[in-house]
């Protein structure tokens, strides 16, 4: 049975015991040992999967190349072996902090992997590529890594669904920050004092504004998680080696609630799952079949369904209007709700393009499709046809959708809505849709051979087959690699000459 932890700050001269505090009560549950179930171990080795496909194609994009050059200027720490870093020989390793930071920001440049989505947003899958680094660096075995990534997958997912971050225009890696720390934590064994301290310090290190999603985003976006992994890990060093955190960090009187989010009156209910309870999170978690904003998803489905019915609406001379009827977050952050622009800017990043759901519906109403990279080529994005369409589309709120949105029964919660097309000869086509076709509750739902399918489609060109068959063998026994380097062979390396085809930029290090 779970167990319901109430968050509300406290006045300054009211001590607040420790016992009584979310982050130790995360640090307890990272600390009780209880093995994953099956099916939540087959998912956690679908999520390592999904992670290598979307690192794999985005090794020489530019973000990928900074950061994996940053990472192999600093050589293995004295701590342990050394982790390896994604597209780079095994022979060659780095720090774990460093190769974290180079992975985390290859799985995260694409927007292609898992999401959660309740009062706060999150990617889950971005807890791996630290988790795995220090896996690699201390020669941790399969079956602990599993169960560390379904510790950090247990805590953000209960964090995401209990404190609203972006209401408060906070960046939803403040919930990644100490997921990070308690997945670690079980990978290692530790004591929850030492959990403890090390949720704090990475809660506190990982406060930052939203501005990073707003607006022209920048490349600063694939950084942000692999910022917090990093940060975690460095936090855990601390920890262990007996530094202390800002303490009450959630409920202290100038603690994260009080100043950043709801303030000195908020209460907030985080339900974990008690002692020796099975952690099954992760089974609340989706990923995507297409590299978009989560919100996007089911709304690309819809409209490559409807361009093969309904060709007519790719054509902006037929198209008097295009309104997406849908909750307050989709309209909000990646609607016209938003007021940016840039949302409807041709020349726009990627990044913003990627946030930008009148974009995506006018592509994927035209093509019937959508691809990574073709989608969001400035020639796509400029083409007159294209955006004649795009700026014809608006969102809407509609309060049906919103409370769908954050309904907690599954057959309920719904990240899609409700398109309303009205054509220049007066006719009018209505069409909806609740989540997305590789939802679990879905159409076409994700399993192992989608992942897989997933993986080869965007990972072969970069590695070749016969490393990807390699990779997947040995991701497929994940559980029973053994301790001492048996996780080194979750790594994949670029076939000969692609990392060398791309400029590495020159920095400080």
């Amino acid at each position: 049975m779970s167990v319901r932890h109430e968050v509300r700050p406290q006045a300054a001269d009211v001590p607040l015991p420790r016992e009584r505090q979310l982050a130790w009560a995360l640090a307890e549950l990272a600390c009780d040992p209880v093995a994953a179930d099956p099916d939540v171990t087959e998912m956690v080795v679908n999520r390592v999967l999904d992670d290598a496909a979307v690192a794999a194609a985005s090794l020489v994009r530019a973000p990928v190349v900074a950061a994996r050059a940053q990472a192999l200027a600093h050589p293995p720490s004295s701590g342990g072996r050394g982790a390896l870093v994604a597209g780079v020989k095994a022979a060659r390793r780095t720090s774990p902090g460093w190769a974290a930071w180079a992975n985390g920001v290859a799985v995260r440049e694409l927007d292609f992997h898992d999401t959660y989505l309740a009062a706060d947003y999150s990617h889950p899958g971005d807890t791996i590529p630290p988790l795995l680094a220090v896996a690699q660096h201390v020669g941790s075995s399969g079956a602990d890594l599993v169960r560390a990534v379904v510790t950090a997958y247990e805590v953000q997912v209960s964090l995401v669904r209990a404190i609203s971050l972006h209401r408060h225009k906070i960046d939803h890696v403040a919930h990644l920050g100490p997921a990070v720390a308690a997945g670690l934590g079980t990978l290692l064994h530790l004591d929850p004092g030492v959990v403890f301290h090390a949720i704090g310090q990475a809660l506190h290190t990982t406060t930052a504004t939203r501005q990073s999603r707003k607006g022209e985003i920048s490349t600063w976006k694939a950084y942000a998680p692999a910022f917090a992994g990093k940060v975690a890990i460095e936090a855990v060093d601390r920890a262990m080696r007996g530094q202390t955190s800002p303490t009450p960090i959630y409920e202290g009187a100038d603690g994260v609630i009080a100043w950043l989010l709801d303030g000195p009156d908020a209460r907030y209910e985080v339900d974990l799952p008690g002692p020796g309870e099975p952690r099954r999170a992760i089974l609340e978690t989706y990923t995507k079949e297409h590299s978009a904003e989560y919100q996007s998803q089911a709304l690309i489905d819809l409209a490559r369904r409807l361009h093969h019915e309904r060709p007519e609406l790719a054509d902006p001379e037929r198209v008097r209007s295009v309104v997406l009827h849908t909750s307050h977050h989709t309209h909000h952050v990646i609607g016209s709700g938003a007021d940016d622009p840039q949302k409807y800017d041709p020349h726009a990043t990627r990044e913003t393009l990627d946030h930008s759901i009148p974009y995506i519906l006018a592509v994927a109403l035209q093509d019937g499709a959508w691809h990574h990279e073709r989608s969001y080529s400035p020639e796509r994005a400029a083409r007159p046809d294209t955006v004649a369409l795009w700026r014809r589309i608006t969102t809407r709120e509609d309060p049906e959708w919103t409370r769908r949105y954050h309904a907690d029964d599954p057959a309920e919660k719904a990240f899609g809505g409700r398109l309303e097309i009205e054509l220049v000869d007066g006719s009018r086509v209505v069409e909806e849709i609740a989540v997305a076709d590789a939802h679990p509750l879905g159409a076409r739902p994700f399993g192992r051979d989608q992942y897989v399918e997933k993986l080869r489609t965007l990972a072969t060109d970069a590695v070749g087959d016969a490393e990807l068959d390699r990779f997947l063998g040995a991701a497929t026994a994940l559980p029973d690699l053994d301790a001492g380097g048996g996780l080194d062979a979750l790594h994949l390396t670029a076939r000969p000459g692609l990392l060398d085809s791309v400029t590495t930029p020159g920095g400080l290090f």
